[in-house]
């Protein structure tokens, strides 16, 4: 561990942005397999309730600059090729 104290307060800063982001990317994922469950439903309020929080989620990890803004659109598009394979 570092000895200087400001190198000290960067390792629980470091941490806390850590955990911040893990939690973050897991909203994501848990969100896009509620998205897909609710697909294979009939509800399509519900599904499209669903994949405009997916979008939300997404688009706001960008904007922290927790996701790079082309796996954000990959996710997303990948999600709604997903619902459109389901529907069929």
């Amino acid at each position: 561990m570092a000895n200087i104290k400001s190198a000290k307060k960067r390792v629980l800063i470091a941490e806390a942005n850590r955990q911040r982001n893990v939690a973050a990317k897991s909203a994501i994922k848990t969100a896009i397999k509620k998205a897909l469950s609710l697909a294979e439903g009939d509800d399509k309020e519900a599904l499209n309730t669903s994949i405009s929080k997916v979008y939300q989620l997404c688009d706001k990890a960008v904007s922290k600059g927790i996701l790079h803004k082309n796996t954000a659109a990959r996710k997303k598009s990948r999600l709604v090729l997903a619902v459109k394979k389901l529907a069929k």
